[in-house]
């Protein structure tokens, strides 16, 4: 095929490449010098590394009118968001996968955010708080001071325990005054959590569940590991860095309530952001002992925790398609289809 598919290397690209190439296109790879081992040495799903000094270099005139001259889409996931920047994106030539307008939707605060799209949807979230106002256990979100890519969190069990832990991270650099304007301070949800990963396809005119995840974060994977007395005498704030992702499966009667929710957040982002969101997005919820579902944080794009399944697909993939599929290829099917159908302009922007 004529088309190329293209992603920024990092997050989820080798997900997205080893599916482009599952569905026969080729591949372009947006690398930064000195993290582009890994793609140069998959060379069965890498067509093209294009070696970027700088992943900004993205949106200069030359890369664009590159991947122009290979008729190359961008598949956008949170590394493009972080390195790149939403008015980059939403300024690029290069035809997005998607709606690239949702992507500013990712954040906590501001006029675009994700809590007005699950107000919107009527989905049931945390209680959000002041500091002043902390009045039972809650998880803190706000930017690392350093690696700008991670969003940091902590827990804190009451008011005094913020004020603690909270002069403790600036004390040690690991949060600066400048990510205390965007902290969000919501009560923690006691439950079992999962990332429910959807797509949402105008070409099938349908929303589909096609795998859930969960996250390995570190150092908590260890620290909680550990018994109870001994994590206090460590008094170690862990930092939940994101690191890897785990495959599971959600109870089969909870499905009703995954799809309700998925259904409510598309209508909601084709009211908010029209057309609304187009292809992958990931609600990661909480399931109270009540059997609740609720949402604590949202990715409208494609999730990291996709590539628990990449190269084997996915389990409920299968009962769309007849056999298992990765959300990488699920994304090249879509393209796939509106090639064939002269239904492009339904996916890209």
């Amino acid at each position: 095929m004529n088309v190329k598919i293209a992603a920024l290397a990092s997050h989820s690209a080798l997900d997205v490449f080893d599916g482009a190439k599952d569905e026969g296109f080729q591949t372009i790879g947006l690398c930064k010098k000195g993290r582009e081992r890994p793609y140069l040495e998959f060379k069965a799903i890498m067509d093209k590394c294009m070696i970027l000094d700088d992943f900004k270099e993205i949106i200069s005139d030359k890369v664009q009118d590159s991947l122009l001259s290979e008729n190359a889409i961008i598949v956008p996931n949170r590394s493009l968001a972080v390195y790149v920047g939403y008015d980059g994106i939403e300024n690029m030539k290069t035809k997005v996968f998607g709606n690239r307008y949702m992507l500013r939707w990712e954040e906590r605060v501001g006029e675009k955010n994700y809590y007005k799209i699950l107000n919107e949807a009527k989905i049931s979230i945390p209680k959000l708080f002041k500091p002043e106002e902390i009045n039972r256990p809650v998880i803190v979100k706000l930017p690392e001071a350093k690696r700008k890519v991670e969003r940091g969190f902590f827990f804190a069990v009451n008011k005094e325990d913020f004020e603690v832990k909270l002069n403790e991270l600036l004390r040690n650099n690991v949060i600066d005054n400048k990510g205390l304007k965007n902290m969000v301070i919501e009560e923690f949800v006691f439950g079992a959590h999962f990332n429910l990963n959807y797509f949402y396809s105008p070409i099938f005119n349908r929303l589909e569940l096609i795998s859930v995840d969960r996250r390995i974060q570190s150092d908590w994977d260890s620290l909680y590991r550990l018994p109870a007395d001994i994590q206090i005498k460590l008094g170690r704030i862990p930092r939940l860095i994101e690191v890897g992702h785990e495959p599971v499966t959600i109870r089969e009667s909870l499905l009703e309530k995954v799809f309700e929710i998925g259904y409510r957040f598309v209508e909601a982002t084709q009211k908010l952001e029209p057309p609304g969101i187009i292809g992958p997005f990931t609600l990661q919820v909480m399931v109270t002992p009540d059997l609740d579902l609720v949402v604590y944080d949202v990715a409208p794009r494609i999730g990291g925790g996709t590539n628990a399944y990449m190269g084997i697909g996915s389990q409920y993939s299968k009962f769309y398609f007849g056999k298992p599929i990765s959300l990488g290829r699920r994304i090249a099917l879509e393209i796939k289809h509106a090639i064939i159908n002269n239904l492009t302009e339904k996916i890209l922007t």
